[in-house]
């Protein structure tokens, strides 16, 4: 089991940083196609979405992130500075009349890519876990 437990400053880069340890853990663990793929989008979007929308970029706040690593489960925790939004209530964005809006794909796809997903109740940490699949050698 491999986990990762620390806090970063709200820049892009130190995310991205991040995000890759946690490729490379997967990888290590033997994690490979369509899970790895659904992975890397969800945390992607929850890192991302912390940095930007939740800490507005404001160098002095950071982003805490746990990541934990075994061959069947990967677990992950993103929780920012921020003053949270409604998770409920997020207007679906596959709704014809919202097509063209930016806002609202990152909570669908971290639903839809995960096996669980959770929010606090502030809308400023979300924890997320992805079963690996029973057939691990599926193409992306």
């Amino acid at each position: 089991m491999w986990k990762c437990d620390k806090t970063i400053q709200s820049d892009l880069d130190a995310g991205h940083a991040s995000i890759e340890e946690l490729m490379n853990a997967l990888e290590s663990a033997g994690w490979e196609g369509r899970d790895v793929f659904h992975i890397q989008m969800a945390i992607e979007e929850a890192v991302v979405n912390a940095i930007e929308h939740g800490n507005k970029r404001d160098a002095t706040k950071q982003v805490h992130i746990v990541f934990v690593v075994d061959a069947e489960s990967a677990e992950m925790t993103i929780t920012d500075q921020g003053d949270g939004f409604d998770h409920q209530n997020v207007a679906d964005p596959t709704e014809e009349e919202r097509l063209d809006q930016p806002r609202g794909r990152g909570v669908l796809l971290i639903r839809e890519l995960m096996t669980q997903a959770q929010y606090n109740q502030k809308g400023n940490s979300v924890w997320m876990r992805k079963e690996r699949s029973k057939d691990d050698s599926q193409d992306n």
